[in-house]
């Protein structure tokens, strides 16, 4: 459940129902209700929204949409999913798309903007396979102007590490920016953990299917908002791009990295150009930025630039992603950051001593 300060927001939304099978976000008496400012219905972004909202809304059709069904395992169940392959398949029957690749870039957009989302990692893309996506929930729709803030990311990231499963466990990036909002709320990270505590009470409460799907949505709803190419600072997140061909080399794969989600970004158009840059400047033999790949996905990217599109780099970059988790997390684990987190959770104050402060407060201004 995402929460909004209620002196930052103009007026109140309320949770609407789910649609494939999903549920919606609820309120309770311990936590406060999200709020989204005002919307202009004239603004050049809202009209868009609407435009792909109303190609969601078809999508959804339990008749005529995509097909949305749970998928059984040998012990578990996959709620309320669609493959990416049939997704595209009915972009290319429903829609005024000229072939695979216009169709590709329009979900590769929609789910930028997270109306659908992969299930089993960060990356807001689409591939024409049999990989599962999940349909996001309409009260997270961009249409209704979320502006979250610090605060709120603290507390579902200080939510997601009190419940003990696999699939919420704190990527690397989260566990580092959950350290950076600690050090930044620190005097209010009390609140912050109780805020986050009630939240996960109610969860706990929901059905076990149920709680999967939103647990999900949750997630892809600050993939939008918090990617994992940003880093906190103050009250914004700055993209950690900059100068590549400045930074030192350490931070090469880094840059390869994210230039290669940059390209998934793209219009069909530009693709190509991208692609040539890319190559040019981290893979060719005289690469300005060279990066360290291993020879089988060297070979594999190499041949793909005889027909290049927007995944040509996927292989390199999952091998880049492996080292930099491998051995950057490793060393974060080690850093002077991490170690201010642990300490800073062994000094938190105790609810109970809140709580009686805040008592014996209230009692003075009363006598008084």
């Amino acid at each position: 459940m995402v929460t909004m300060n209620s002196d930052k927001a103009a007026t109140k939304r309320k949770p609407e129902p789910n649609n494939g099978g999903c549920t919606g976000t609820s309120t309770n008496e311990d936590t406060i209700q999200i709020q989204a400012p005002s919307v202009t219905e004239e603004s050049p972004n809202h009209l868009l929204y609407k435009k792909m909202e109303k190609i969601v809304e078809k999508m959804q059709d339990e008749t005529t949409g995509v097909p949305v069904r749970t998928v059984k395992s040998f012990m578990s169940k996959i709620p309320s999913v669609f493959t990416g392959s049939d997704l595209i398949m009915w972009m290319l029957k429903n829609l005024d798309v000229e072939d695979q690749q216009e169709a590709l870039h329009l979900a590769h957009l929609m789910a930028a903007h997270g109306y659908f989302f992969p299930i089993d990692d960060h990356m807001l893309t689409v591939k024409n396979d049999n990989t599962f996506y999940r349909f996001q929930t309409p009260y997270f729709w961009p249409s209704n102007c979320w502006e979250p803030e610090n605060t709120d990311y603290a507390v579902y990231l200080c939510k997601r590490t009190m419940q003990n499963k696999t699939r919420l466990e704190l990527a690397d990036y989260e566990a580092e920016n959950l350290a950076r909002l600690q050090k930044m709320f620190s005097r209010k990270w009390e609140f912050i953990f109780m805020q986050a505590e009630a939240q996960s009470k109610v969860d706990k409460k929901r059905d076990k299917l149920e709680r999967k799907v939103l647990d999900s949505q949750e997630r892809a709803f600050w993939d939008v908002h918090r990617p994992m190419n940003t880093q906190i600072h103050g009250y914004q997140t700055i993209p950690n791009y900059g100068n590549k061909k400045n930074k030192p080399k350490t931070y090469q794969p880094v840059g390869f990295w994210e230039t290669v989600q940059e390209l998934k970004a793209l219009p069909q158009s530009e693709v190509q150009n991208k692609v040539s840059e890319i190559w040019t400047e981290f893979l060719a033999p005289d690469a300005s930025c060279p990066i360290n790949v291993d020879c089988k996905s060297y070979e594999v990217t190499k041949k793909n630039m005889e027909s290049p599109d927007r995944w040509i780099f996927d292989c390199a970059a999952a091998h880049v992603y492996h080292l930099m988790k491998s051995d950057s997390y490793s060393r974060y684990l080690r850093s002077e950051m991490y170690k201010e987190f642990l300490n800073g959770s062994k000094k938190k104050t105790s609810v109970k001593g809140i709580r009686s402060i805040v008592s014996f407060s209230a009692r003075k201004d009363n006598v008084t």
